[in-house]
């Protein structure tokens, strides 16, 4: 094509390729020419990285990625590589979307991209490209109702620009969660003991109202009893896990899942909350071989205390809050892929923050759960993954990363003032996870 240009110049104007008063011009325009071609091959990867110095926006980084994956492209995560950065394909659209959305990039050349791939593969290097096939279909477990607090995930969810959909009682038990990749469990109470509020807010409205609305969905599904329904959902959200799914939960919605499941077809309830007394001497009745995470715990039998178990830290830690930090564990990202994805940070020290459900006694963990972020000093977990069956579920203690001690009724965090929060990236990992391609795990 570039010979076709030259020789219609030449033929049209009747003058030498070499004549002197054109060919500074000439040189000029196959300066050009030749610039504008190579330039075709040359910025051919979009990299997004996510170190803590580059990356202005990690959440909407997040975002942006998921966008990508939208669009029908692959995406490569680099695991380890400043700070796990994700490799693109270049496209006219994609620098657009990040502009608009405001996350930082960088143009790389073909080979610049494939000295970074061959700088990964090393086998010297704790490194891994692991590659981003589709857009996960995303759904939270949540009331259709407002709550008087909010959620951490929909928050950076809604923040980063990923798209989910809201179920509940009704569509997991008509089983609706076939429809998606990853599910998130709202702070909800499994153990139909409605959050444990009953001391502190059972002469609110909210309180009121929340425990009506319960009572009356348990009725329409076919229940006595709230508990024996909240005991369904989370035997279906069980199966779907062991049949392929994957689970992200925070606070007591962590808890309360694994003890609703190991206290099947036993009352634990106190009659304020299901009408009738709670079954003698239950503690020694709890199957704890039902539970995806935890083991031999005790649960708080006075219903006047807000704790679920003996599993929540809560009120056994003795951390100050300017000292109050987690360490994330470092695995190899060619042999442990997965708790490499969902440890990827800026950082591997992670403040930490409170909840109904802190952190877990790590005596109470099972052998077979990863531990992948924990304050050794005090004995505690705060971010653990396990398998269950075909699936995975991911544990994090706590309410909000970037609100210490939220409180019923506080203001929502506003993530524009947080958006480098390296304990919301950790929700964000989770969220990408099912994305990744699947292969076969090294022995």
């Amino acid at each position: 094509m570039t010979t076709y240009l030259f020789k219609k110049i030449k033929l049209s104007r009747k003058i030498s390729f070499f004549d002197e008063d054109t060919y500074t011009p000439r040189i000029l325009f196959l300066g050009f020419l030749a610039f504008f071609f190579s330039l075709q091959s040359y910025a051919s990867y979009i990299l997004i990285p996510m170190d803590e110095v580059s990356q202005k926006d990690h959440l909407k980084a997040y975002g942006l990625t998921y966008w990508v994956l939208g669009e029908q492209q692959k995406v490569q995560w680099l695991l380890n590589y400043r700070g796990g950065s994700f490799l693109l394909s270049d496209t006219e659209n994609t620098q657009k979307e990040c502009k608009i959305r405001g996350v930082s990039f960088e143009i790389l050349s073909d080979a610049k991209a494939a000295n970074i791939l061959k700088e990964i593969s090393s086998p010297s290097q704790n490194m891994e490209a692991v590659v981003l096939e589709k857009a996960p279909k995303i759904a939270v477990y949540s009331p259709k109702t407002n709550q008087p607090w909010d959620d951490a995930v929909t928050m950076v969810l809604t923040y980063a620009e990923i798209p989910y959909k809201t179920v509940y009682d009704e569509e997991v038990l008509s089983d609706q969660l076939i429809l998606y990749d990853w599910l998130h469990l709202h702070h909800e109470d499994f153990t139909g003991q409605y959050g444990k509020f009953y001391a502190n807010y059972r002469a609110t409205p909210w309180y009121i109202r929340e425990k009506e609305n319960s009572e009356k969905r348990a009725a329409k599904l076919g229940y006595t009893k709230v508990s024996q329904e909240k005991l369904a959902v989370a035997k279906t959200i069980r199966d779907y896990v062991i049949g392929g799914g994957f689970i992200f939960a925070m606070c007591s919605a962590t808890d309360s899942f694994d003890i609703a499941l190991a206290a099947e077809g036993v009352d634990i309830c106190e009659p304020m909350f299901d009408g009738d007394a709670s079954e003698p001497n239950y503690q020694s009745k709890i199957d704890y071989n039902r539970t995806f995470a935890f083991k031999d715990f005790k649960l708080e039998r006075n219903p006047k205390v807000y704790e679920f178990s003996s599993i929540d830290m809560t009120t056994k830690r003795r951390i100050r809050k300017e000292t109050d930090y987690f360490s994330l564990m470092d695995y190899s990202a060619k042999w442990d892929p997965i708790p490499t994805m969902l440890c990827q940070n800026h950082t591997t020290l992670v403040k930490g923050f409170m909840g109904q459900t802190t952190s877990y006694d790590r005596k109470l963990i099972k052998s077979r759960v990863l531990v992948m972020g924990e304050n050794k000093t005090n004995g505690e977990a705060r971010y653990i993954h396990g398998i269950q069956g075909k699936g995975f579920f991911t544990f994090y203690g706590g309410h909000d990363p970037e609100d210490y001690q939220h409180r019923v009724g506080d203001p929502k965090t506003e993530l524009e003032l947080h958006p480098n929060s390296p304990g919301y990236r950790l929700i964000l990992n989770n969220v990408l996870f099912p994305a990744a391609k699947k292969k076969k795990q090294k022995t």
